[in-house]
């Protein structure tokens, strides 16, 4: 029961991390699992291959630096929030071991893939607002702490998954009322 619970621990806490990069809590479970600190579930093999750490770390480069480059970071956010959900997903699934692959699928799509598109969703609107209120000038001190944050905190999952995970669920709830509120005051 405990290897179950932090299993789905460290597949919420890395889908949390991919709210704010979509490709860095990725790479860090394809390493993490190359380097057998971390295991995956049955049909997650791939996740682990040679192949999937090149694909991996050239993207996570890539997204990294698009994000510091002003309009690509806005157009980015609208790619990003299907691709983090997407991301979020596959990383709960992918290390939450059941028998059952429906209960397993619609945790990972409740559970991670709720998680990373909320907190997605609401560092999208940030950069907006960020970008509305200094022209875009302010973007890249925000692309900054998310890069920091998912980088950290991906890694952290290593060692202290169900903080992580606590602290994506708490950040997840914030940015929920957050938005709900944002979208009924424009109604």
């Amino acid at each position: 029961m405990t290897e179950l619970f932090i299993s789905l621990a460290v597949g919420i806490a890395l889908s949390a991390c991919s709210g704010f990069r979509v490709f860095v809590p990725m790479l860090v479970a394809n390493l993490a699992t190359r380097f057998e600190f971390l295991h995956l579930s049955n049909g997650f093999e791939w996740l682990s291959s040679p192949t999937a750490t090149y694909i991996l770390a050239a993207a996570t480069v890539g997204e990294i630096m698009a994000y510091y480059v002003p309009v690509v970071d806005n157009l980015l956010d609208t790619i990003a929030m299907p691709a983090s959900f997407v991301a979020g997903t596959i990383l709960t699934t992918s290390f939450f071991k059941i028998d059952s692959p429906e209960l397993q699928w619609t945790l990972g799509v409740l559970a991670g893939g709720g998680i990373a598109g909320t907190i997605q969703a609401g560092t999208g609107l940030l950069r907006l607002a960020s970008t509305k209120f200094t022209g875009g000038f302010g973007n890249v001190f925000f692309a900054t702490f998310e890069n920091t944050i998912s980088i950290i905190f991906s890694l952290l999952t290593l060692w202290l998954p169900i903080f992580v995970a606590l602290l994506g669920v708490l950040l997840f709830v914030f940015l929920l009322k957050k938005v709900l509120k944002r979208v009924q005051t424009k109604k």
